[in-house]
């Protein structure tokens, strides 16, 4: 098949490394064309959020003899890991001891349990499997899927639908932005009382902001770099639309920040919280940060008098959710392992039609080049009996001519495996 994945997620590496090496959606078109002229891919996708980045990716000689199968992988391993680390711009040492890796069937499993939300930090989100979507909309575009990835793209789909409909894995699930919400309400006895900036006004903001407006909150301040963006998820939540540069106006008002942005750079800095602080006369912010990397710098939560929560911070909250959901999990764990098994029979069987096309196609066209030498001789009177004669001798040679050099060289190399191989195919036996 050829098939590997390799990448970082939230049980590997800490978020500092993640965020090193995480795509924004402007970097990804760019990112995954400079994958693609690698020499050792055919194909690749790349799946980045919060929690993760890997690359899913198909080695170009995915179809050679097993033998030479291992040093093709490995090949396309370590080329891969070498453009991660210099796209990036970080030391291959430092990826190494967080880079894991999946082969085949195993890079199969590893991506439908990614997409049905039991590879999360909270399991059974359902947030992961559009981001999966999103992520192989983004290869299309950027024309790096081939037929295979394709296949491999809709199978995946068709399982994590099941999973969702036969288990109870994806009901009442948590997710970043319900936990961010319980952390602030123990830090609030009345969060209808509170003033609300969000940071983003991507899918995580508005799940937040839902989480929010179920509490009582009301009028959230939405911060986004684009104004409209802002704009249309303000209209949603009845709250009002600013700028990010507008940020430090409203700071001061607000008693919880939440932010999740692509951006590359820090949102928030720690000189504009001391700021906020002290026109607050230390009255607490409670802040999360779900972005990576990071909206909020990091030093901001030496400041007395905030609460600052990064994405690894609500690992505890997951691992509780994780302990009520064990039981989904199997399940949907034996609906996956059956699933994994009918996809790679499908794409052996896929692989199968390709040769036996070509393998009558070739004998198809020897057919038809020594019929049109029959053909020819008739017309000119010769007799029957001897172009059918023949015909019928040039075809057995021409038939057999490929196959008998091939087992000679193969006994004369002692690969009895191939002559056992034709004795198979052809019933020799019998």
């Amino acid at each position: 098949m050829g098939l590997f994945v390799i990448g970082i997620n939230h049980t590997t590496a800490p978020v500092k490394l993640r965020e090193q090496v995480a795509f924004s959606a402007e970097t990804l078109p760019p990112a995954l064309a400079s994958l693609q002229k690698l020499e050792d891919l055919s194909a690749a996708m790349i799946l980045s959020t919060c929690n993760r980045t890997e690359i899913y990716a198909l080695h170009t000689d995915s179809k050679t003899r097993s033998t030479e199968k291992g040093s093709a992988s490995q090949a396309a391993r370590d080329a891969v890991v070498m453009w991660l680390a210099e796209h990036h711009d970080t030391e291959v040492a430092e990826l190494t001891s967080s880079l894991y890796w999946h082969e085949d069937g195993e890079a199969i499993h590893h991506l439908v349990r990614v997409s049905a939300g039991l590879d999360s930090m909270v399991l059974g989100e359902a947030q992961i499997f559009g981001q999966v979507k999103d992520a192989f909309e983004a290869a299309e575009t950027a024309r790096t899927l081939d037929r295979e990835l394709s296949q491999i793209q809709q199978s995946v789909y068709r399982v994590v639908k099941k999973v969702r409909s036969e288990t109870d894995v994806g009901q009442s699930s948590l997710s970043m932005a319900s936990i961010a919400v319980d952390l602030a309400g123990r830090l609030f006895a009345d969060l209808s009382l509170c003033r609300v900036m969000l940071i983003g006004a991507g899918e995580t903001i508005e799940l937040v902001g839902q989480h929010l407006m179920a509490t009582g909150i009301n009028s959230p301040i939405i911060a986004n770099r684009t104004l409209a963006n802002a704009r249309r998820l303000s209209d949603e939540l009845d709250g009002t639309a600013i700028s990010l540069p507008e940020i430090p106006q409203y700071l001061s008002q607000c008693d919880i920040v939440v932010s999740s942005t692509g951006s590359e750079l820090p949102i928030l800095g720690k000189g504009s919280v001391e700021s906020a602080l002290r026109e607050r006369r230390r009255k607490p912010i409670f802040m999360v940060d779900l972005a990576v990397p990071r909206d909020i710098e990091p030093e901001v939560d030496i400041l007395r008098d905030v609460y600052l929560y990064s994405i690894d911070d609500l690992e505890q909250i997951a691992a509780e959710n994780l302990h009520q959901r064990k039981g989904a999990a199997e399940e949907a764990e034996q609906i996956i392992d059956a699933a994994v098994s009918d996809i790679q029979n499908a794409l052996r069987e896929r692989g199968a039609s390709e040769t036996i096309t070509k393998f009558r196609q070739h004998h198809n066209d020897i057919k038809n080049g020594e019929l049109e030498k029959a053909l020819a001789r008739l017309q000119k009177g010769d007799e029957p009996e001897s172009v059918l004669t023949t015909l019928a001798n040039q075809l057995m040679n021409k038939m057999i001519h490929a196959p008998s050099v091939s087992m000679k060289q193969a006994s004369s190399e002692g690969q009895q495996e191939l002559l056992d191989i034709i004795h198979r195919l052809y019933d020799l036996d019998r």
